[in-house]
């Protein structure tokens, strides 16, 4: 519902607050006091299209604010979450500012945003019908929803919705395959080179590293003999044991000669046999660690050339299939994978396609199924929408639902829209290019009457009542009554048949002072609505008979 309205230099309008309440409510003035000014405003706050025209005279910038209080479940709380926005208040605040340049700025809830957004939101929170706007039922692409809502035909679309979503996804599952396969139909003889080539190389684990350590070992082995056969060289090889042992055996000798007459002399000979000993053991013990370290840096001849091979083969896979050693295992296995895929393709594209083909046929039945429901529906509507036209003075209008081939989505197969023939024998169209404001006005109205569902938008009828009085007239203030116990909707008229039948007036009047206009409206009281009613029919001089004629058409009302 809208509840409050406030407009700062738009047009005419210098500062103006409204609040509005439920059901009908009537604004009445004379022709080009301001009536299309409000209209313009509420659409500038609700995101429609609009410039810099709105911008009052003598002002940098016009602005207009829009107070919404929203229903539980209204679908603007789904954008409004969608979009980052707090929807646990009840009221939603739209704002529109636009500067003499052009320039135009959108909030909700005081926070910045996209004009984009403003409108999507607007959309589903006010319909003008009549001259000024373009959307609810002059957008051909909601009419598939209104139809729908009339129709009722929840089990239809939903079994709709269910199979496109299957067929969508068997379709998906099945290009994805054929990709695959294209791909790997070219690459065959690649693939299976590359499983061979890596099933040859057959690398194991770490093997890069290993053959890296061991290919050092060997680089650095020749390098390490040279240094252990000088070191042998340097220990003099076997004639330093020679030596020792000839040394020890000229000391034993001395030892017999001298025998045991001299004690210092016999301990002095045995410390230095006892040194030669340690020292002939020891040359040995070292010759023999020598040979020992030695043997560690033996290898077979080629090892090295070999070890390097099979390193730089394995480096040399790496580069080429862009992986690194520890990949080559997996490149392998998605190499035979692929190769697989095209040996066994057959199968699983034949499932595929089965697959497709029950999804696609599953839709079309469900797709058919809500098209002839919708057809009956459309039927209904025709009817319903024929019934409320006599009264309105557009008997011999026509109106009628077409139902056309579409391109297949969630909501079926069908393109759906309304369209009209004001004359007989003229051939039906759009409604906005048939019919004139007032008789567009009246479409609107009688359609949303036929549909009669829970609205949950705000409706504006922009003089339905034009070129009609008495008992039509009466029949549109009825009518549109009759539509505001299910929204509220507002209606610009001339008529007090129409006015009368509304639960809320306002007076939109236009003063002039000096070089200026200005544009203001005044809420009708409740006591003040009989007076109101009976200047509409009576002019500038309110009669005792039309004060009478006032308080029969409220009462009639």
């Amino acid at each position: 519902m809208l509840s409050g309205l406030s407009i700062r230099n738009v047009v005419l309008v210098e500062s103006l607050d409204l609040d509005f309440g439920a059901g009908l409510t009537a604004l009445t003035g004379e022709t080009g006091a301001g009536k299309s000014i409000i209209l313009d405003a509420l659409s500038m706050a609700t995101g429609a299209r609009s410039d810099k025209g709105l911008v009052r005279k003598g002002t940098e910038k016009a602005q207009c604010t829009a107070t919404f209080d929203l229903p539980t479940k209204h679908p603007v709380r789904d954008l409004l979450k969608e979009a980052d926005f707090d929807v646990e208040d009840t009221e939603i605040i739209l704002r529109r500012v636009i500067g003499t340049d052009g320039r135009s700025k959108a909030y909700i809830n005081d926070m910045p945003v996209g004009v984009r957004l403003l409108s999507e939101i607007g959309k589903h929170l006010v319909e003008v019908h009549g001259q000024h706007d373009g959307r609810g039922l002059l957008d051909a692409s909601q009419h598939i929803y209104f139809l729908d809502a009339f129709g009722g035909y929840q089990k239809e679309l939903q079994a709709v919705g269910k199979t496109f979503v299957g067929m969508k996804q068997a379709v998906e599952t099945l290009e994805e395959l054929q990709a695959r396969v294209e791909k790997a139909e070219t690459d065959r003889d690649f693939l299976s080179y590359a499983v061979e080539e890596l099933d040859r190389l057959d690398v194991r684990p770490g093997e890069e590293l290993e053959l890296a350590s061991r290919r050092r070992f060997l680089q650095g082995s020749e390098g390490a003999i040279n240094e252990l056969s000088a070191a042998e060289v340097a220990l003099g090889g076997g004639e330093y044991e020679n030596r020792v042992a000839t040394a020890l055996a000229g000391i034993e000798r001395v030892k017999d000669k001298v025998g045991s007459s001299s004690q210092t002399a016999e301990a002095a000979l045995g410390q230095a046999a006892l040194s030669l000993e340690r020292a002939l053991l020891e040359a040995q013990e070292a010759r023999q660690a020598i040979n020992d370290a030695a043997s560690v840096f033996q290898f077979e001849p080629g090892e090295l050339d070999r070890t390097e091979q099979r390193l730089f083969s394995i480096k040399a896979a790496c580069r080429k299939y862009g992986v690194e050693a520890v990949g080559l295992l997996e490149k392998r296995r998605e190499f035979a994978e692929s190769l697989s895929l095209i040996e066994n393709i057959d199968v699983e594209l034949s499932a595929a396609q089965l697959a497709c083909e029950k999804a696609e046929t599953a839709y079309k039945q469900a797709a058919s199924d809500l098209t002839k429901a919708r057809t009956r529906s459309a039927k209904k509507l025709e009817k319903a929408v024929h019934n409320e036209l006599p009264a309105l003075k557009m008997e011999r209008a026509k109106f009628v639902t077409q139902i056309s081939a579409g391109q297949a989505s969630v909501l079926g197969e069908d393109k759906v829209r309304f369209v009209v023939a004001t004359n007989p024998g003229s051939e039906a169209g759009p409604m906005d290019k048939v019919a004139s404001g007032g008789e567009l006005a009246r479409f609107s109205l009688a359609i949303k009457v036929a549909l009669a569902t829970k609205e949950q938008k705000v409706m504006i009828f922009d003089e339905v009542d034009q070129g009609v009085g008495g008992a039509v007239a009466s029949a549109v203030g009825q009518r549109l009554a009759r539509l505001s116990t299910e929204a509220q909707v507002f209606i610009v008229t001339h008529s007090p048949q129409v006015a009368a039948c509304a639960q809320h007036q306002y007076r939109i009047e236009k003063a002039s002072k000096k070089s200026s206009t200005t544009t203001f409206v005044t809420p009708v009281a409740a006591n003040e609505r009989e007076e109101e009613i009976a200047r509409m029919l009576a002019g500038e001089v309110i009669t005792d008979e039309a004060r009478a004629a006032a308080r029969q058409l409220m009462k009639a009302s």
